[in-house]
Formats: C-alpha cells, structure tokens, sequence
C-alpha cells in the first residue's frame, strides 16, 4: 500500500468531444494555434433561405446581347389586342381586371414588349375574342360548340 501514488488521477474513460463544439470557431481556431492542418470549405448557398436558385444565364438575359435575348410579343399580336379591347369598348384596366393581371401586364403586351406567356394569352383571347396563338392569327374566335 505504501507504493501507490495517491496524487496521480487515471481517466478510465474520456468522452470523444461531439463533432458540432470541433465546427465552431474557437475550437477551429485553437487547432490553428497547435499547428494542426485544419480543411475548412464553405457550402454552396450554404445558409440561405433560397428555396428556387435563378438560373446562370439571368445575368445575361439582364444584359440582353444579340445572341442571349428575351422573346417579345410580336408587333402584328400586340396590335390586334389592343383594337380587340378597343372594339369591346374595355380599357386596359378593365381588361387586365377581368383576366386577373396587373394593369402593367396588358400595357406590355399592347406596346410589344410584354414576354408571352400562353396563359395570359389565353385569358385575353378569350375576353376580346380574337384568336393570338397558332395558325390562324387574327381571326375571330368561335363560342364553344360551334365549328
């Protein structure tokens, strides 16, 4: 008994430290001190709120070169809705009221500088009448059941 060495302490088992206190700063930091290699790489998009990722060619779409541009509306179809509401006797307030768009909407559209989309298309085509897509542009359109 007299051999034992009362003041040594032996730790038969010491907790492994948990892998989120080794990813914060402080710890980062102190293996940096020690001289330790430490690999630290950032995630893409790591820490944001974004559910949809805009597409890599917006930026160039925003620029608008010869080659990369939005479609317009074509000239000959914006000029058709506009006499199509005229004809109705609408405004375009009225108009973008009953296909429930903005205001601003129909008065791209009408200007030609509106990008087409088939469902607004389809809506005002159907409140003025007159047929915007396909083959036969420009012609009246038919009540539903008649041919």
């Amino acid at each position: 008994m007299s051999e034992s060495d009362w003041d040594t302490v032996t730790v038969l088992r010491k907790k492994a430290p948990k892998a989120a206190t080794l990813k914060t700063e402080s710890a980062i930091n102190k293996a940096r001190r020690q001289g330790i290699p430490v690999e630290t790489t950032q995630k893409f998009n790591a820490g944001t709120n974004k559910q949809h990722v805009a597409a890599k060619n917006t930026a160039k779409l925003d620029r608008e070169t010869d080659e990369l541009r939005h479609k317009t509306l074509a000239p000959s179809v914006a000029k058709l809705i506009m006499q199509g509401r005229q004809a109705k006797g609408l405004s375009q307030k009225d108009l973008a009221t009953q296909i429930c768009e903005k205001p601003q909407i129909v008065n791209d559209y009408e200007a030609g500088r509106g990008i087409p989309n088939n469902l607004i298309l389809g809506k005002i085509e159907r409140i003025i009448g007159i047929k915007l897509r396909g083959k036969d542009i420009g012609t009246p359109m038919l009540p539903p059941g008649k041919k």
